[in-house]
């Protein structure tokens, strides 16, 4: 039996794999703050940014992350955070943030050697 922490890493491997294969380096540069966005910002406006703002790259990581967490994509994951009760809000801000830190991680490792 796989914890749910494993299930996201190995999903998000393979999500920032691919990124890799298509050069990534707009991917990376979200990945490495999105974490961050988050916490200073928090979810709802940090995902709101990156559907309006962001470049395709960035988007492409909401959907990546959203779709690591269960949802269809970044318009569901920014859905679900606006509306959601105080405690939910606080659970999936945590997920978010565990879930994020795995696209970091392995954006660190496998794009760098890509650029």
């Amino acid at each position: 039996m796989r914890t749910r922490s494993q299930e996201w890493a190995q999903k998000a491997y393979e999500k920032v794999e691919a990124a890799s294969r298509r050069g990534g380096g707009e991917y990376k540069d979200m990945a490495l703050r999105f974490p961050v966005l988050v916490r200073q910002a928090g979810l709802a406006q940090a995902l709101a940014f990156v559907q309006s703002r962001g470049k395709e790259e960035h988007k492409r990581l909401g959907d990546d992350l959203a779709q690591v967490l269960g949802y269809q994509g970044l318009k569901d994951l920014a859905e679900a955070a606006r509306e959601a009760e105080l405690l939910a809000y606080l659970r999936l801000t945590r997920e978010v943030l565990q879930a994020a830190e795995w696209f970091k991680r392995f954006a660190q490792a496998l794009i760098e050697e890509a650029e």
